[in-house]
């Protein structure tokens, strides 16, 4: 009996615990959920603040700056959250439209100003999000290539180098042996040559010799 109980409690104690780890879960999710929703609003709030301080301060440079951070911020949104950056996309939308007469009034004719509110606003959220995120990607896969063809010219500078340090060290082979055979050579021609002045006084030698006998005997 005593470890049928045992058995029975660790049993409890098992499904206590899943229990207790399925409600963690959702419990993290819905932390995730919650902490997103804050990043958002709040960064949400801060564009509202500052294009309202701007409006009224007439300052077009600072509300070019402003919506350069928001694309900054759209870009964050992506790379960690994307249906984050959806909801603050259509958010600060909806805070240019309400606002562009204003900001029309204010920049004028500035390209750049205008070049942004159009980035931000000229297409549904959903859409805008999906063209940062090809950017990021075509960026990505670029950064990628010319490190690859970073790596694949060194390589060749590698092989390149080291061709021609095998290059150098035949082309001094090369120079030691010729050096050999030319001194080879000459130590061959200086023994021929030698040789051929030794006979030459051999003969010279016999040659007076024989004159001097037939001297000798009248002849």
């Amino acid at each position: 009996m005593k470890k049928i109980f045992l058995a029975m409690m660790a049993v409890a104690a098992i499904g206590f615990t899943a229990c207790g780890n399925k409600a963690q879960a959702p419990a993290d999710a819905q932390e995730q959920v919650d902490s997103a929703a804050v990043d958002v609003e709040g960064a949400v709030n801060e564009v509202a603040a500052a294009l309202s301080q701007e409006i009224e301060a007439s300052d077009a440079s600072k509300i070019q700056e402003t919506l350069e951070a928001v694309k900054q911020k759209v870009v964050e949104f992506v790379k960690t959250n994307p249906e984050a950056a959806k909801e603050y996309v259509a958010k600060v939308q909806d805070i240019l439209k309400e606002n562009t007469e204003k900001i029309k009034a204010i920049v004028g004719d500035n390209a750049a100003v205008n070049a942004a509110v159009s980035a931000l606003t000229a297409a549904p959220a959903e859409t805008i999000v999906s063209g940062f995120t090809s950017a990021i990607d075509g960026a990505q896969n670029a950064g990628e290539a010319v490190v690859e063809d970073v790596a694949n010219k060194a390589e060749a500078a590698k092989a390149a180098g080291e061709a021609a340090v095998e290059a150098t060290k035949a082309a001094g082979q090369q120079a030691v042996d010729d050096a050999k055979k030319a001194a080879a050579q000459k130590a061959n021609e200086a023994v021929d040559n030698a040789k051929q002045e030794a006979a030459k006084k051999v003969d010279e030698g016999a040659n007076k010799a024989a004159d001097k006998l037939k001297k000798g005997l009248g002849l």
